[in-house]
Formats: structure tokens, sequence, C-alpha cells
């Protein structure tokens, strides 16, 4: 199981607005001398790797500048109470599950044997009994003996029968286990402790935190024996679907385009144009001058618009580049 706790954060690297204005400047928006073609820079949005609760680091698998897949370990946090915590609530558990299957059964054999053989000796006692009584009758009406002496024997036999009674009883109940309601009582606590046992052993499992997809290691922001805050990303991130082109689009060239467009960007240091999409059109003006909107004012204003690459041309960039951009190539 893999908890991550990834703060996604959109990382500028502090050049959008400073390009904007050094173009501002140097006369950028003036007609480009390639229609089309404007200046951009290369953005990294980066994902900070975090854990939701805090420890000493342990373990740092990764360094600065690897390349790591989906699901490879980055780091560990100490573990120790959570593992403490772990196997308190299983041995609980393993207790109330123990108490919840002895409450359905019934008493131990031995105990039952018991209670059978003293029902049978109140058997027996009661024949012995319904025997004398018969013999007593038969002797007070010949007048052999007084009446008392048959209300007697009567007495014993009524006791005899009530004790069968009663030893029945309790030979059914022994055969039976605990009432419904107790043993509800045990399963419901057994539940309860399960559910401590999963929150549990989700507070171990997110002492160790994964690659939640592959990308190249840009930071490392601990080392080992360092104390680390709940929800302190110790390790960041940087996808190669992460990284975009941002340019900066006249007014009057941003009519024209569409997302999901085709541009070629053209990068220092890389032979030939690389390929990318347009994603994303900021329906907002990124520099508006502080007078009313004539026809000479309208060329200053520019639109951000952010460009996509595929994996492999997007591992070829890196965030701080200044790229030239260039719409119209095709869709």
């Amino acid at each position: 199981m893999i908890g991550i706790v990834s703060i996604t954060r959109r990382i500028s690297v502090h050049l959008g607005g400073a390009a904007t204005l050094l173009c501002l400047v140097a006369g950028c928006n003036r007609t480009p001398s390639t229609p089309g073609t404007v200046q951009g820079y290369v953005e990294g949005e980066f994902v900070y790797i975090a854990a939701p609760l805090s420890g000493r680091l342990e373990t740092l698998f990764v360094q600065r500048g690897v390349e790591v897949k989906a699901g490879e370990p980055l780091f560990d946090l100490e573990n120790v109470s959570e593992v403490a915590a772990r196997d308190e609530t299983r041995l609980r558990l393993a207790q109330l599950r123990a108490q919840a299957a002895d409450a359905k059964k019934g008493k131990r054999p031995t105990e039952i044997g018991a209670t059978t053989a003293q029902l049978n000796l109140a058997r027996t006692a009661l024949q012995f009994s319904e025997k004398e009584l018969k013999r007593q009758e038969k002797l007070l009406s010949a007048k052999v003996v007084p009446l008392q002496e048959v209300d007697r024997v009567r007495s014993v036999r009524d006791q005899d029968r009530q004790r069968v009674v009663q030893l029945e009883a309790e030979l059914g109940t022994a055969r039976l286990g605990a009432r419904s309601d107790l043993i509800a009582a045990a399963e419901a606590s057994a539940r309860s402790l399960e559910a401590t046992l999963t929150r549990n052993e989700w507070d171990l499992a997110q002492k160790r935190q994964t690659a939640p997809e592959g990308g190249l290691v840009f930071d490392t922001l601990y080392r080992r024996g360092e104390w680390v805050a709940a929800g302190r990303p110790a390790v960041v991130l940087l996808p190669p679907q992460n990284i975009k082109v941002r340019a900066f689009v006249p007014q009057a060239l941003v009519a024209s385009i569409r997302r999901g467009d085709r541009v070629q960007v053209t990068v220092d240091g890389i032979k030939g144009a690389l390929s990318g999409t347009v994603q994303f059109i900021s329906p907002q003006a990124e520099y508006t001058p502080p007078v009313i909107y004539s026809r000479e004012s309208r060329q200053k204003l520019v639109y951000m618009v952010e460009l996509g690459f595929d994996q492999d041309t997007a591992v070829r960039l890196h965030p701080g580049q200044p790229v030239d951009v260039r719409f119209g190539s095709g869709s």
C-alpha cells in the first residue's frame, strides 16, 4: 500500500515575470522577425513527496539527479512507535476474537458430563421416591401407616421431580453459548479493533514513501538522521510530463492559436526544432498598460500560453531554459 502526501506545485523559475519585463524593456513587444515566433522559457511542475507522519529520516534511497521509476522507494522514517502500536492491536484483536468464539460455545465437555451425572442421580432418586409413595399409599389404605408419613414421602417425590427439571434445564443451558446480545457485543469489539489495526498498518506504511510516478529526483531536502515534520517534503520529483514551455503571445497573435495546435520550439544547443502542443491559453492579459486601450497600447498586451511535449522530448528540456516558439506550424 502506497500512501503518498504529494504536494504538486507549479514552480515558476521566476523567469516568467523577469522574461516579460526584459522583453518589454528590450523592445520584445515589437513584431518578431519571423512571423508567429515568440520567446518563452521551460518550466517544471515539481512533485513534493512528504509523509503524513513525523519521524527521524532513517534511510534515503535516492540522490539528487537520479531517475526513478514509479513505485521505487524514496525514503524511510523511523517506525518503532507504529510497529509497536500495530503489534499491540494484533494481540488485542486475537484476544477479542477468542472471547467471541468462546461465547458461541457451550460449557466444556467435563462440565457437561458432571451436570449429566447429577441429572442421572436425580432421575434415579425420583424413581425410588415414586415407588416409595405408591407403597406408602397402599399401607395407608390398610391403615398400617399414618397419613403424615404418606405426605412426607409425597413431598420427597415432588422435590425429586423439581430437581430433575432443574438439572435438565441446566444441562440444556450448558450446551448453549452465551446470550445473543453478549455475542454481538464481543463481535462488535472485534470489528472495532480490526478497523484500528487497519489504521495502524496504514500509519506504518506511510513511514516509507515511494515514487508515485517515474521522473527525475530534482532535490532531496533532508539528510539521514534529521527530523522530518509531518507533511514536510523530503524528496522533490520532476516527472517528464510535468515539463512544459511557457510563452507570452501578443494579443494580435493569440486569436489565431487554439488548444491542441502543434508548435515548433527551438532551444539553444539542440539541433532542429522540438514539436509540442498548445495545452493552455490564458484568458487574461499578463501585462496591461495603465492607460485606456488604444491601437498603440494594445500591442503591449501579451497572453500566457503553455505548451506540452511527449516524454521523450520533455526529458531534453530543463526548467529555466529560454526558447523560441513558432506557432502556425500545422496541427
